[in-house]
């Protein structure tokens, strides 16, 4: 995942990053796949997935990518792999060729997304504004059990991971990092709490 480097000081969780009224984001219609191949070239280092090969996927997912924009002119955009449980698999054990995933790895319409691999993100100027939205798109009911998935590409990719909750993690896939959603986490053990805990289970004996 790569995108023009830019100010992204503030630190949030993916999961609770504004929602911007200056960037429109909506899943993609198919007349814009050719322009989203050439900006994910332009701006992603080592992107090898041309427009066929993109259309392939949309077609197979139409809701697996979304356009960034701005006054009416594209400015990002953002693609992801929706995995079912072979998938996630795939790739923790590096098994998965991210490059042109086999389609058995994807969940179907009736499958459970297992997780969510970000394939792209690319977008330039304000453009990185619509994370908040792409964000809220994955909240919907049949990705939200999903935790995301994405290996940095450049420095601003990397500076976005730290600011947005994601973390190394590990696995036999290089360099892979996991947001882990926040209904997903271990509350924190407060002391309060705890003392609360064992006042409820003395209470029950």
């Amino acid at each position: 995942m790569s995108m023009e480097r830019g100010t992204f000081a503030a630190r949030h969780d993916f999961d609770a990053l504004p929602l911007s009224p200056d960037v429109d984001v909506r899943c993609a219609q198919f007349s814009e796949i050719g322009a989203l191949s050439e900006m994910a070239h332009r701006l992603v280092p080592g992107v090898q997935i041309g427009t066929a090969e993109l259309a392939k996927y949309y077609v197979f997912d139409p809701q697996s990518i979304l356009t960034f924009s701005r006054k009416g002119k594209l400015v990002g955009g953002m693609a992801f792999l929706f995995l079912n449980d072979r998938g996630h698999d795939a790739l923790l054990l590096d098994e998965i060729c991210l490059t042109a995933p086999e389609t058995r790895y994807l969940a179907s319409a009736d499958e459970d997304v297992a997780a969510i691999y970000i394939w792209a993100i690319a977008a330039t100027g304000r453009g990185i504004a619509g994370l908040g939205k792409a964000a809220a798109h994955l909240r919907q009911i049949r990705f939200r059990d999903a935790d995301c998935y994405a290996q940095p590409s450049t420095v601003a990719g990397r500076d976005i991971m730290k600011a947005t909750g994601f973390a190394p993690v590990p696995s036999f896939q290089p360099d892979l990092w996991c947001y882990e959603r926040p209904w997903h986490r271990q509350p924190m053990r407060m002391p309060g709490a705890i003392i609360q805990s064992r006042s409820f289970a003395d209470a029950r004996y």
